[in-house]
C-alpha cells in the first residue's frame, strides 16, 4: 500500500529525474512518480497543483546546484585551470542539458508559480552566460581561444560534446581528458 507523504525532497528530485530522463515532458505524469516514491498521488497534489509546477521546481533545483558549483570557476586564476573545472562541472552535471531542454516542452501557463519559477530559471541562464561569456573571454584575451569564433559558438562546442556517446566506456577522466584534447587542438596535425 502506497505511503500518505512521507519522503524527502532529495528523494523526491532523484525519482523526478529519473522518470523525465526515462520518459521524457510528454511521458511523465503524477501517476509515475506516486508509484516511484511509494506514495499517494493525493500526497503529490498536497505540495504541487499540476505536474508543471513540479516540473519547474525540480528543474530550478537543478539549476540553482549546477551554478553553485560554476561561480566556483572564478577561484581558478587560468584559463586552462578555467577550462579543467567546467569540463568537470559539465561531466558531473551531464544530465542537466536534456532535462533543462525540456523547458520549451511546458506551455504557456496561468499559474503564477509556474511563471515565478521559469522567470527565476531564466535568471539563473543570464547568470550562467555571463559566468561563461567571462570564461571565454579570459581565453581569448591570452591568446588561447580564436578571436574570430563567437562565443557562444565555443560555448556550444563545449557544452555539446557531453552529449557524446562514450561507446568505448573509458574511464570517466580518460574519456574527460580526451574531450578536451578536442576542444583545445581539433582533429587535425599541426
Amino acid at each position: 500500500m502506497a505511503r500518505d507523504s512521507k519522503f524527502t525532497k532529495s528523494e523526491q528530485y532523484q525519482a523526478i529525474k529519473e522518470l523525465l530522463l526515462q520518459h521524457g515532458y510528454a511521458g511523465f505524469h503524477f501517476g509515475l512518480l506516486a508509484e516511484k516514491l511509494n506514495i499517494t498521488r493525493a500526497a503529490l497534489y498536497k505540495y504541487f497543483d499540476n505536474k508543471d509546477q513540479l516540473i519547474t521546481d525540480y528543474m530550478y533545483f537543478e539549476m540553482e546546484q549546477f551554478m553553485e558549483d560554476l561561480e566556483k570557476i572564478t577561484e581558478y586564476p587560468s584559463f586552462e585551470e578555467q577550462l579543467d573545472y567546467l569540463l568537470r562541472v559539465i561531466f558531473n552535471y551531464s544530465e542537466i542539458h536534456q532535462i533543462l531542454s525540456m523547458i520549451y516542452q511546458i506551455p504557456t501557463s496561468n499559474h503564477a508559480k509556474v511563471n515565478e519559477t521559469l522567470q527565476r530559471l531564466e535568471s539563473l541562464h543570464e547568470k550562467m552566460y555571463s559566468y561563461l561569456n567571462d570564461f571565454i573571454e579570459l581565453g581569448k584575451k591570452d591568446k588561447l581561444v580564436k578571436s574570430d569564433f563567437p562565443n557562444h559558438l565555443i560555448l556550444g562546442f563545449i557544452f555539446q560534446a557531453i552529449n557524446i556517446p562514450n561507446h568505448a566506456k573509458l574511464p570517466e577522466q580518460e574519456w574527460m581528458n580526451l574531450v578536451r584534447a578536442f576542444l583545445c587542438h581539433g582533429m587535425f596535425f599541426n
